[in-house]
């Protein structure tokens, strides 16, 4: 059994777990879901598995991505959260099965993660990045009030957009709202 990390209203993030990795292959099967991440689909469940199994983000740094489920059938929709960069940097990101796109789930998961970050993990700015092409992407970032910041490259993917967000901005918008 995993570890639940946040509770949304429609939502479940838990710890990858080795019951995840059908899922996950499934998910990254979708090349319309990988179009614009840069990744590579597994290429069996054994191998989705071996990801999980090598997964170390958790006793690392604390926290990382979590697989996402939703709370009324416990369907496995996909994953989001929190992962340290290649820069050094907190990153939110999100995939999801593309028969869960524009649901809200994204929006919904993405900001919960960026309140867990600020609010339980005292991380004082978390970056987002997405393919510029990759429109519902930054879309979501834009919703959950991350500022646009600079374009360039990341892991594969040539042509991003970049935002971040300060811990402080993102709890004045809050209290605001």
């Amino acid at each position: 059994m995993s570890t639940i990390i946040i509770e949304t209203n429609r939502l479940i993030l838990k710890e990858f777990s080795f019951e995840d990795a059908e899922s996950m292959y499934a998910l990254n099967l979708d090349s319309e879901v990988l179009k614009f991440t840069g990744d590579k689909p597994f290429k069996s469940v054994d191998e989705a598995f071996n990801f999980i199994k090598n997964y170390r983000d958790y006793s690392k740094n604390g926290f990382g991505r979590w697989s996402v489920f939703l709370k009324e059938n416990g369907s496995y929709i996909g994953w989001c959260g929190l992962k340290l960069n290649e820069e050094n940097r907190v990153d939110v990101g999100f995939r999801f099965a593309k028969q869960y796109w524009s649901k809200g789930y994204a929006t919904e998961s993405a900001k919960a993660c960026l309140d867990y970050g600020f609010n339980q993990l005292h991380i004082e700015e978390i970056i987002g990045r997405a393919d510029t092409d990759n429109k519902a992407s930054v879309k979501v970032l834009v919703k959950i009030n991350m500022l646009f910041w600079k374009s360039g490259n990341f892991e594969g993917v040539k042509n991003a957009s970049f935002f971040k967000l300060t811990k402080k901005q993102f709890n004045d918008i809050n209290k605001s709202q």
